[in-house]
């Protein structure tokens, strides 16, 4: 009865485990879109199946690396861009635009003072 509750306790264990890691590579993803482009582009081949070329991964890794990762994630899933990935897929641009233009916006403010 030990031995079994014991293996149990392992089991349960491994299963939080191997639940933590899709999280924390969504994390990885989402904080360094760039790095995760990289990674993607070398060693598999996710960005090739949703791109069909080398110029809109290129681009998306200079200007918008999560609308790039978000697109290719809707593609290789077979997802419509439609209604919720739609949104998601705004949202994604909003968020890299958003991060060019507040650079600009501390660039100008530091050369006015």
């Amino acid at each position: 009865m030990l031995a079994y509750s014991l293996c149990r306790m392992r089991e349960k264990r491994t299963m939080r485990e191997e639940n933590f890691v899709p999280c924390l590579v969504l994390i990885v993803f989402l904080a360094f879109p760039r790095i995760a482009l990289v990674l993607l582009f070398l060693f598999s081949n996710y960005l090739q199946r949703a791109y069909h070329g080398l110029l809109l991964p290129l681009l998306g890794f200079l200007f918008l690396p999560l609308t790039t990762l978000a697109y290719a994630w809707m593609m290789n899933t077979r997802q419509p861009i439609a209604g919720i990935n739609l949104v998601i897929l705004i949202v994604a641009v909003v968020v890299d635009l958003g991060g060019l233009s507040r650079g600009e916006y501390h660039r100008r403010r530091r050369w006015e003072d």
